[in-house]
């Protein structure tokens, strides 16, 4: 079972050293997608032995997550794990993802910061409320329209099978990126499966950049990305998840 461990950065300088040491001790091939980074990222990353894909200018963590993607497919790799470089990720997490993949029981298997009640978890830090709030609005009508049971549907922590991503037309750039994703995996019949990970948030200052700082504009947004990949994959969903999409609700519209 090939592995690759997959890392979105921008602006990662506080953190990334540390991170890569951490994870290369669970980790034989590590890739990371630098989206444009103006600090010294670039310079600290010259000193780890991992593939890097540079993107001239930041292009998107929804991006980055599609050269993650498409390097996988091309190397020839079973499963792809993404985590984040912020220290919100534990690389010890990464063997209980290779576990789980080895079972061979989902194609999706996502980390979960909510699995275990919060009164039982080690967590480190407490998202703020806005974003716990959008976080819990998003999954729950996520699991009302295409009849899944996530607990926590924005997680980056995941681990994909290669070969269940290749009939996707993933095109979402931004932060909108699970979206789309969860509707096409539905769509495609995939099967999901969480992992429990820790609750780590230490850095309230962190920003979606523009006006997605606004908990109404972002639960907007990610409303606008939902229901236009909902019309798009139509044809392959329940039309019980196309309850109250309309048309004028989609993107471009």
């Amino acid at each position: 079972m090939r592995t690759l461990v997959a890392i979105p950065v921008y602006n990662e300088q506080k953190y990334v050293a540390t991170v890569l040491e951490r994870v290369r001790e669970h980790a034989e091939h590590v890739l990371v997608i630098d989206d444009g980074s103006s600090d010294a990222t670039p310079q600290l990353l010259a000193n780890f032995p991992v593939e890097v894909i540079r993107h001239s200018t930041n292009r998107g963590y929804g991006h980055s997550l599609l050269d993650a993607f498409r390097w996988a497919a091309v190397d020839g790799f079973d499963w792809v794990i993404t985590m984040d470089c912020d220290e919100q990720h534990e690389p010890a997490s990464i063997p209980d993802f290779l576990e789980a993949a080895r079972q061979n029981r989902a194609d999706i298997i996502s980390g979960s910061r909510y699995l275990i009640p919060q009164s039982e978890q080690a967590s480190i830090g407490s998202p703020p409320p806005d974003r716990r709030a959008v976080n819990g609005i998003i999954t729950d009508e996520l699991n009302a329209r295409l009849g899944l049971s996530l607990t926590d549907a924005f997680c980056g922590f995941k681990a994909y099978r290669v070969g269940a991503l290749a009939g996707m037309r993933l095109d979402e750039n931004g932060y909108a990126f699970p979206m789309q994703f969860w509707v096409q995996a539905v769509a495609a019949g995939l099967s999901i499966e969480e992992v429990p990970i820790k609750l780590i948030y230490n850095d309230m200052t962190r920003s979606f950049g523009g006006p997605l700082d606004d908990r109404e504009v972002r639960l907007a947004h990610y409303r606008r990305v939902l229901h236009c990949e909902l019309q798009r994959c139509a044809k392959r969903l329940p039309a019980s998840a196309l309850a109250d999409v309309a048309e004028k609700e989609c993107c471009g519209s």
